[in-house]
């Protein structure tokens, strides 16, 4: 059953990277690759702000659940605002998105938590062929990168604060 659940979520999240309108080379960095796709200027933002750039751009390796821009929509203008000026707010939450190591979807597919950078915890839920990081569904996954790997969310996860 559990062979057939990871087939199903497999099927349904598979590899994506065309769909998100890029291309770009195997020596870039997440950095660069969610830069190329276009859809993550709210997420770069928010990693400069928060000065995590040049993390995501070291050796890693590193898992992204990257929330796009329309997720970053999802959060009301005031509280994003807030939280964009709050410096040590945004690192905890930018850093909740980010696991040690390159998980690949096969892998996600089969865990029930993964520990963040953060320190704490992300759930990990597959079911009827969707895969959630909380209570954000997995939308593309394996999107390459020279120093790790992207799965994209469509809403930005929070860690208990």
């Amino acid at each position: 059953m559990k062979a057939l659940m990871m087939g199903l979520a497999l099927s349904l999240v598979a590899p994506a990277t065309p769909a998100l309108g890029t291309t770009h080379s195997p020596d870039d960095d997440i950095v660069e690759v969610a830069t190329a796709a276009g859809s993550f200027t709210t997420l770069l933002t928010a990693l400069e702000a928060a000065g995590l750039v040049d993390i995501l751009k070291g050796d890693g390796p590193f898992t992204v659940f990257a929330p796009t821009d329309e997720a970053f929509a999802k959060i009301p203008e005031a509280d994003l605002k807030a939280l964009l000026a709050d410096t040590e707010a945004l690192k905890a939450v930018l850093l909740y998105h980010v696991v040690s190591g390159s998980v690949k979807a096969a892998q996600v597919v089969g865990m029930d938590s993964a520990e963040t950078v953060n320190g704490a915890s992300i759930s990990i839920s597959s079911a009827n062929g969707a895969v959630m990081v909380d209570d954000a569904n997995v939308t593309s996954t394996d999107i390459e990168a020279s120093n790790g790997v992207i799965h994209v969310i469509d809403s930005v996860i929070m860690p208990q604060m």
